[in-house]
């Protein structure tokens, strides 16, 4: 997968003559007025008979509460679509006008949108572009066939700097404080050696908590590990601003409105470790902000599940903003693999649910100066138990004459596993504008689902609610459910490429961590009480108002879970020798 970044080029100044008005490359100086604008113009995929762009205008005049974009093509391109910015067309000329919650362009401040198009014939860059009527400088990003063309510094180097599967051949990092956890548990040593993801789950994690291994401390012991050959360090970036709005358990420390922060405070510090140049041959893969973008489709508006917290983090664009800044910053990084969490199919296979995910997952990738170039792949599953795959049964079987997805667990979902959701929703991202060698990593940390209630064959045919729950692995009480499951297992162990589409099986959460406490707990991390990890809990309305199915006596989520670690282990699937 290549990553391009177009560059900015030299001043150019509006210089009028007989002939008219014309664009001149020179600097400015006290004798040329700046432009009031400058625009950068990037295809980032063609494929012959379409494309995705993505734009970037920059203010350089008075502050404006609301702007237009404006451009003329020279060929036969045509807009088919767009994101975060209304584009409409009229013959040969484009207009973007901002959405509600980008509209406002301080001086020097900047806007970023993206569309789709269909072209025959060229499609050559446009050569003027217009903001509020007034022309703009143009980028329309380096000449290949010019080599004194500038770059941008942060960029890396060029396709050669980036591999297209950063699993490929690599380690990956092992924990030492995961490890020594799961060392000190009976049984544990079989396990203590494989590699789980770093969690960033607040702003002191970075420097390290209470005495505990920081960022540097965790990427200097991976360089350790690494020796001559290559390594993957696993990061998961979890820190936004009014985290996990309907799920109190894992609440963060930043409220709603706190998105300066999450920039300032969290996001900008990691950006600077990880582009030490000490560490450059680390292959750094990012889980970016797992449990947010969806809530902004399953959980806001009239939907029966909608909470009031995701309602304000829809309104105020805190999570689109916040996962825009953290690819934009961490894609500087060359060396850095940014994955955006892209939920499970328990929660966004269902068809109203599977394409609009795409579509804020692909708006956010076009905000705050981010770009699909930034995006390297997606996760699912992360932190949950959607069973890898499910083989007793299949989404196109009927039991007399009544298909599987009218079952109570099918529920209509268009999956039954998470491995023919995640290769699926991967072909869902190519046709929203992802770049098309984009792969797939599924947590398979707590999916295993066996143990002596594992199911040896399909369920019997007598309805097809018995066909489907006599015959699935996945055990819990509705999908829904994703607190500290009783009776989970460890799933399939760490491996690159294991199917098509699909970069790794991954263990990005560490078994054993729990997901939430399981009565209220006081603590200073900003993690509060959900009920969907009290085991005596009857459910809601996104879990279809069923018991949790939680354990008893967790902790607060991060904090190591005994009993859960050991249930873990014993219904591991593949078992454990």
């Amino acid at each position: 997968m290549t990553r391009t970044r177009t560059a900015m080029l030299a001043a150019l100044t509006l210089v009028a003559g007989a002939s008219g008005t014309a664009l001149a490359a020179q600097t400015a100086s006290a004798g040329t007025a700046a432009a009031a604008c400058t625009v950068d113009y990037e295809v980032q995929n063609d494929w012959g008979s379409g494309f995705t762009a993505a734009v970037t205008v920059t203010n350089n005049g008075a502050a404006t509460s609301g702007w237009s974009l404006g451009w003329t093509y020279a060929g036969s391109q045509k807009v088919t679509g767009s994101w975060n910015a209304k584009v409409s067309q009229s013959g040969a000329a484009v207009t973007a006008a901002n959405e509600s919650h980008n509209g406002t362009l301080s001086t020097g401040g900047s806007a970023s949108f993206g569309f789709q198009a269909t072209y025959s014939g060229s499609n050559a860059i446009p050569a003027t572009f217009t903001l509020n009527g007034v022309t703009c400088n143009a980028d329309g990003g380096t000449d290949p066939t010019d080599p004194t063309d500038p770059t941008d510094p942060t960029d890396p180097t060029g396709p050669s700097a980036r591999v297209d599967n950063p699993y490929d051949g690599a380690q990956v990092y092992v924990n030492p404080e995961w490890s020594a956890n799961a060392a000190a548990e009976a049984g544990g040593d079989r396990i203590a050696d494989e590699p789980t993801g770093v969690w960033l789950d607040r702003t002191a994690a970075i420097e390290g908590v209470n005495g505990g291994m920081g960022l540097r401390d965790h990427l200097d012991a991976a360089l350790e590990q690494k020796g001559s050959g290559e390594l993957v360090v696993q990061l998961v970036i979890y820190n936004l601003p009014g985290r996990d709005c309907s799920a109190l358990a894992s609440n963060g420390e930043l409220g709603p409105t706190e998105i300066d922060r999450y920039k300032t405070e969290y996001i900008d510090p990691i950006k600077e470790i990880l582009g030490d140049s000490k560490y450059a041959s680390l292959r750094i893969v990012t889980t970016v902000e797992i449990d947010s973008l969806p809530n902004l489709v399953t959980n806001t508006g009239s939907r029966p599940t909608a909470v009031p917290e995701c309602d304000t983090m829809k309104a105020n664009g805190s999570y689109v903003k916040g996962v825009g800044y953290a690819l934009a910053q961490l894609g500087d990084v060359p060396n850095v693999y940014n994955y955006i969490d892209a939920g499970h199919h328990g929660w966004i296979g269902w068809d109203d649910n599977f394409g609009a995910s795409a579509d804020i997952i692909r708006e956010a990738a076009s905000a705050e100066g981010a770009t699909v170039a930034d995006v390297h792949g997606f996760i699912t599953n992360t932190a949950n138990y959607s069973a890898l795959e499910e083989e007793n049964f299949s989404i196109d079987d009927s039991v007399n004459g009544t298909s599987v997805r009218q079952s109570k667990w099918v529920d209509w979902n268009r999956y039954v596993d998470e491995l023919s959701f995640a290769q699926a929703f991967r072909n869902e991202l190519v046709s929203k504008g992802f770049e098309s060698g984009i792969g797939m990593l599924i947590d398979t940390s707590r999916n295993g689902w066996g143990g002596s209630a594992r199911p040896a064959g399909p369920g019997p045919q007598t309805s097809v609610d018995a066909y489907v729950d006599g015959g699935r692995y996945d055990l819990r009480i509705h999908p829904g459910n994703w607190c500290n499951q009783s009776g989970a297992g460890l799933g399939e162990r760490p491996q690159a490429s294991p199917a098509a589409g699909i970069d790794a099986y991954v263990w990005m959460k560490p078994p054993g961590e729990s997901d939430g406490a399981s009565e209220l707990i006081d603590n200073d991390e900003g993690k509060g009480f959900d009920r969907m990890c009290d085991p005596t809990y009857g459910g809601n309305p996104r879990n279809g108002n069923n018991p949790s199915g939680s354990l008893p006596d967790a902790p607060v989520s991060g904090h190591w879970f005994s009993a859960q670690f050991q249930e873990l282990m014993k219904n591991a699937y593949p078992p454990l020798s």
